[in-house]
């Protein structure tokens, strides 16, 4: 049985306090607010019931897909004693016990670990000339500088979207030169370019060791991932693909140079239109149609294709790189990219006021698609594959943004396999180097 978390008796005290004079305003006002609690405190009291008989499975194991992905393959577990990353399709990382969950529309960023976790410090990024100290949003987390990794965990265990790589840990990351705090201060991820390997090439992924439900993620990047065979992605993930859901906010493959963004659902979120400007959008495309349910949609998800040229790949890293923002509130998820110099002024302040930022790049609305009942519970991950499910199976093609030619007449071999195993000088461009992440939320509800 579930019982309310606040007795009844704290209700009849709080009106008592209040005498026989109070103003029946504030009666009515308390009374009000008393409810709201209730009915939260009760939403995530069924919640937690539910799990505990087995109605509402919390997996650790889970998995990135686009495409040709299904769900039964990739399951993974922890690998360590803290908890593996979660990352391309990986939602354990956000651990039991964190808050969030379908339900509340307050955002929140909860530690996934039992262990204490050290918050990262670091410079905030830009220059912030002219731009207003004030904002609604407050920044509660922030990954920069000499301490950007502390706060991440690296998943190394097997790729679950069958890429040609080796996920290594922090420690061997290191060993082998992958991972650093460059000169700029900036975090750098790369990939092993050994000249040939006999299968699989060594390459990072992260997780967030902490969660969140809602909120403003804004991450700050000089360059990322590019060149034929490479899948890099920045995204978020929550417990038991798909059901937390998946947010995509920097996606692509081989030579792409326009970013794809894309959410993975459980069963009934959609889209009300394929047209991006009715749904409040600049993407140029609505890729994978509108059922963004991962078990209907032939785990395509909806995706919406940047109309920019700058947004990924070699044009992103030409100019410098830029800043992606994802917002999750309740009018529901939007993700919004600034190239290099077009930055606004207050997101260089640590004071974003979204609001002014024109349209987002992609926008998934709340009305056919609730924000709170299919995400929930999100880690943050960067990773860089080879080849896999999506940069193996567009080897052969063309016609996409940046891959007008497809990758095999380009390098001349015949298969993505192949070409990773003995062109280890073609990954130099294989890296993250990022600036910060930030971590974002709100007093008020979402």
């Amino acid at each position: 049985m579930l019982v309310p978390s606040t007795p009844l008796p704290l209700l009849l005290l709080l009106l008592a306090s209040d005498g026989v004079s109070a103003k029946k305003s504030t009666l009515v006002r308390r009374t009000s607010d008393f409810a709201r609690r209730q009915t939260t405190n009760l939403a995530r009291d069924l919640r937690v019931a539910l799990a505990g008989v087995g109605l509402l499975p919390r997996s650790d194991s889970a998995q990135h897909v686009i495409y040709c992905k299904n769900s039964a393959q990739g399951a993974l577990g922890s690998s360590s004693a803290s908890g593996a990353s979660g990352a391309s399709g990986s939602g354990s990382a956000s651990g039991s016990g964190s808050s969030g969950g379908s339900g509340t529309k307050s955002g929140s960023v909860s530690s996934g670990h039992s262990s204490s976790t050290k918050k990262a410090s670091g410079t905030t990024t830009g220059t912030g000339a002219g731009a207003t100290a004030t904002s609604a949003w407050h920044l509660t987390q922030n990954y920069a500088g000499s301490s950007f990794f502390d706060g991440w965990d690296f998943w190394d265990t097997s790729d679950p979207t069958h890429g040609t790589v080796d996920y290594v840990s922090q420690t061997d990351g290191q060993n082998a030169g992958l991972i650093e705090i460059n000169s700029a201060g900036n975090a750098i991820m790369r990939v092993e370019t050994t000249p040939t390997v006999a299968s699989v090439r060594k390459s990072i992924r992260i997780t967030t060791q902490k969660s969140f439900t809602g909120g403003l993620v804004i991450m700050d990047a000089v360059h990322m991932p590019t060149g034929c065979a490479t899948w890099p992605a920045f995204w978020s993930n929550g417990p038991n693909w798909p059901i937390g859901g998946e947010i995509d906010i920097v996606e692509g493959v081989n030579d792409y140079t326009n970013n794809q963004a894309t959410i993975h659902t459980g069963p009934g979120c959609s889209l009300p239109t394929d047209n991006p400007a009715q749904l409040g959008a600049s993407a140029s495309a609505v890729t994978g149609g509108t059922d963004c349910a991962a078990a209907t949609s032939g785990n395509a998800g909806c995706g919406m294709r940047s109309p920019s040229s700058q947004s990924f790949g070699a044009g992103f890293n030409s100019n410098g790189g830029g800043v992606y923002a994802m917002k999750w509130d309740s009018s529901g998820i939007s993700v919004y990219f600034f190239a290099r110099g077009t930055v606004p002024d207050d997101i260089g302040a640590g004071a974003p006021q979204p609001t002014t930022w024109g349209l987002p790049m992609a926008h998934w609305p709340a009305n056919d698609c609730d924000p709170w009942k299919y995400f929930y519970t999100h880690v943050a991950i960067f990773d860089t594959t080879l080849c896999g499910d999506w940069a193996g199976s567009a080897w052969t093609g063309s016609g996409i943004p940046g891959q007008e030619q497809s990758c095999a007449t380009r390098t001349g071999y015949p298969t993505c396999e192949a070409f990773v195993q003995g062109s280890g000088a073609s990954f130099a461009d294989a890296y993250w180097e990022v600036k910060s992440v930030k971590f974002y939320n709100t007093t008020a509800p979402l």
